[in-house]
């Protein structure tokens, strides 16, 4: 096989630099909390995006710490651009916990937690702690918000320190039960603000 060298010359000689592979998730908006009561993203407002531009949105929801103790981070959905968050959802979600002295090892399926067409939020935890190192950190996909056609599925996992010093693994999915686009989320605690945290909106391309 033939050894290829190049010199300055060569490198010179090119005009057109091949095109570098872009990453599939985009980042379009993160959002900080500070002693907030809600975090919202909507569409065409404060450069967010959430339409047809990307078939799913990634939401990364990091170190939320809530300032009321034993609450839940939840989320709702808007078809108004924010007027209302009340779409109707039907859900199911879980947790696996286990606490620092080696005992409440368990699995639980969280039928206070899901929803039935219930228009409220969706919790995506379980009795998140207040303590100064408490907090939960995971993420939500929701696929396919402005398809007037199909119902929105959801998914969402994370991990929490929760009130009674359990590692507390959270999952939680579902659909928004309408064809109209979704165009807003909105994330808060079920009691309280939202102490602190970020989370970060991203769109996911097409392969």
């Amino acid at each position: 096989m033939a050894l290829v060298k190049y010199n300055n010359n060569s490198i010179s000689a090119i005009t057109t630099p091949g095109t570098l592979a872009t990453g599939a998730m985009v980042l379009i908006k993160s959002q900080t909390a500070s002693s907030s009561s809600t975090i919202s993203f909507v569409d065409g407002t404060s450069d967010v995006v959430l339409d047809n531009t990307y078939p799913i949105y990634l939401f990364h929801f990091i170190n939320m710490h809530p300032a009321t103790d034993a609450v839940t981070l939840q989320f709702n959905l808007s078809v108004d651009s924010g007027s209302n968050y009340n779409v109707a959802k039907t859900s199911t979600q879980l947790r696996a916990e286990h606490d620092e002295g080696g005992s409440s090892g368990t699995i639980v399926y969280r039928t206070a937690n899901d929803l039935a067409q219930g228009t409220g939020s969706q919790k995506l935890g379980d009795d998140l702690g207040n303590d100064n190192d408490s907090q939960q950190s995971g993420y939500l996909y929701l696929f396919n918000p402005s398809s007037t056609t199909y119902v929105k599925n959801f998914l969402s996992q994370s991990m929490e320190y929760n009130s009674a010093n359990r590692a507390t693994n959270c999952y939680a999915a579902g659909y928004g039960n309408t064809t109209s686009a979704v165009d807003a989320v909105q994330f808060s605690m079920s009691s309280g603000n939202i102490d602190s945290g970020t989370i970060k909106l991203y769109g996911l391309k097409d392969s």
